[in-house]
């Protein structure tokens, strides 16, 4: 036991020797980019090495967290998990190069961030209960959202499943070019991240309806959930974590996790990433993979019932 105790000892003091790669399975420039970027350079800080953020985007992020899963298992390759890759892909893409449930160490969660339901000011309507009785009047009215299988197509497959209407999808190439469609009045309707929207509601040009988290958003307190606005047994809310390959040193995965959570919980980091939207909330491993888990069961389910599919 005590040589053992030794080695947990000694491999913690060695690690990191080098820069760790952290890898988003996003575009620069997001939500998501910031989240890595900001927290990042606080757990370099920590840990006394750079963290080097590497964007690998493409495939709804399959293929930046594929780069995770099949790097060495050292520690000096993780990348940035999500709601869509480790939960809802599996049951959207026809074919998956990693499985989330097997591939992957969990080391700690990052944080959520808010979808909004929105519509334009020229729909008759003014609350959720008032747009399902619209939709129930108008069916196979469109919706848009930031492409097919994220999260905001989720929260509108579950929309539709919960209240019983018909809606037609409309997929986009990311938020803006839907947005654009909304403000030129080709759309009525678009569940989006809250990030992209936020100007244009604040300006009255976009109207929200409700969030689909399970809480409301500091950015709109007075903005409902889609479950307090009637809507039972609904809540789509978007989170992000840290994942490593399969089969890292129980040492390195605390060492990790002790920094992303430190990092996560400084005053200068909640403000920015609060800021631009996003809840930042650190985990144990263990809490991380029982919510992988669940949310794989959950998410499997909607989107099977909504027939989501991606070649």
């Amino acid at each position: 036991m005590t040589i053992l105790a030794s080695a947990a000892l000694s491999a913690r003091a060695e690690y990191p020797e080098k820069p760790i790669r952290f890898i988003v399975p996003y575009a620069t420039g997001g939500t998501t980019d910031l989240v890595a970027r900001v927290v990042g350079e606080k757990v370099a800080a920590r840990l006394g090495k750079p963290v080097v953020i590497e964007n690998k985007p493409g495939a709804g992020g399959n293929i930046g967290m594929d780069a995770v899963a099949k790097a060495a298992p050292d520690g000096y390759t993780v990348g940035m998990g999500a709601i869509s890759t480790n939960a809802l892909n599996p049951h959207v893409y026809k074919s998956m190069a990693f499985d989330p449930r097997k591939d992957f160490t969990p080391i700690s969660m990052l944080g959520t961030s808010t979808i909004v339901l929105q519509v334009t000011p020229s729909l008759p309507v003014n609350n959720v209960a008032q747009l399902v009785e619209y939709l129930k009047k108008n069916p196979g009215m469109t919706y848009g959202t930031a492409g097919t299988g994220t999260s905001m197509h989720l929260a509108g497959a579950l929309f539709s499943q919960r209240t019983g209407t018909s809606l037609d999808h409309v997929a986009y190439k990311g938020s803006a070019p839907g947005i654009n469609d909304m403000l030129g009045g080709h759309i009525s309707m678009m569940f989006d991240n809250l990030p992209a929207s936020l100007p244009h509601i604040k300006s009255g040009k976009l109207r929200a309806l409700a969030v689909a988290g399970k809480s409301r958003s500091p950015s709109l307190p007075d903005v409902p959930t889609i479950a307090e606005a009637g809507v039972r047994d609904y809540a789509v809310e978007p989170w992000f974590a840290v994942y490593g390959p399969a089969g890292m040193p129980p040492a390195v995965v605390q060492a990790l996790n002790k920094a992303y959570i430190e990092a996560l919980a400084m005053p200068e980091v909640k403000e920015k990433l609060t800021q631009a939207g996003f809840t930042p909330r650190g985990s144990s491993a263990a809490e991380l993979a029982a919510l992988g888990q669940s949310e794989y069961e959950r998410l499997g389910k909607v989107a099977r019932t909504a027939g989501m599919s991606m070649d």
